[in-house]
């Protein structure tokens, strides 16, 4: 259990973000979420403030949610600063707020590609900028960024898929950088298709095809959760720096990837 400490996470307004923050409150981490509410590019989801503080409420949990923009510095500032008003300090951070709109480089304009980057990858490096900032006063934390498989190249999705590649490579730099300052950062990539915004959307466009799984059944958020709850746990105190893929072999075009 993680009672006492306090962990601040983006995106965690919908579908794998609010399975975060949910397995992490029940896991006894005072949790501080934000997200936007309004529907996203290449999500379905919207409403989500309240959404996810209804989810708690009816879980039995305690939880602060925010309406916030990850690549937006004050923004992101502000949930800090309200973690530390509230709690006194910041343990941890999970990166999840993330757009997904799809499209070639010929079908991806500027103003896409440069608000995907903004949220995708630069809301990543201000909320752990300002989160590792707070670690090193507090001597030592632990950070989970969230992937994609899109990250090593998918068709269709040119912007989301650099978008996320950047991710490994800002998250393999972070963990060199803190490997002194007792600061952990890894990230967790959710397999195909679980459960989420960007999936619903998928899902309205036509059926989703077939994808293998270690255990046989759907990837959900939860998941998702117990892998980031693992690595931000003292469990996984020697674990900085690596990949985790959860659900399925979602990299390099894995055997969880549908074949041509």
């Amino acid at each position: 259990m993680s009672e006492g400490k306090t962990v601040v996470v983006s995106g965690g307004t919908y579908g794998i973000g609010r399975g975060i923050v949910l397995e992490l409150a029940r896991r006894g981490w005072n949790v501080v979420a934000f997200g936007l509410d309004g529907r996203q590019p290449g999500s379905a989801a919207e409403g989500g403030v309240e959404g996810t503080r209804q989810a708690l409420a009816e879980a039995g949990l305690s939880g602060d949610v925010l309406e916030g923009d990850c690549s937006n510095a004050a923004d992101v500032e502000r949930a800090m600063a309200h973690a530390v008003s509230s709690f006194g300090r910041v343990d941890a951070a999970v990166n999840n707020a993330a757009i997904r709109p799809t499209g070639t480089i010929l079908e991806t304009d500027e103003a896409t590609f440069d608000r995907v980057i903004a949220v995708n990858l630069k809301g990543q490096f201000l909320v752990c900028k300002a989160a590792i900032a707070h670690m090193k006063e507090a001597g030592g934390g632990a950070i989970v960024n969230i992937g994609s498989g899109a990250g090593w190249g998918k068709e269709g999705l040119l912007a989301y898929g650099a978008s996320k590649g950047g991710v490994f490579a800002l998250s393999s730099a972070l963990a060199y950088d803190h490997l002194a300052d007792r600061i952990r950062i890894n990230v967790v990539v959710p397999g195909p298709q679980t459960a989420s915004g960007m999936v619903e959307i998928m899902a309205n466009q036509g059926p989703l095809p077939k994808v293998a799984t270690a255990s046989g059944r759907t990837n959900q958020p939860r998941d998702i959760a117990n892998a980031v709850a693992f690595l931000l746990s003292e469990e996984a105190a020697q674990i900085s720096g690596t990949v985790l893929d959860v659900g399925a072999f979602s990299h390099q075009g894995g055997v969880g990837q549908p074949r041509a």
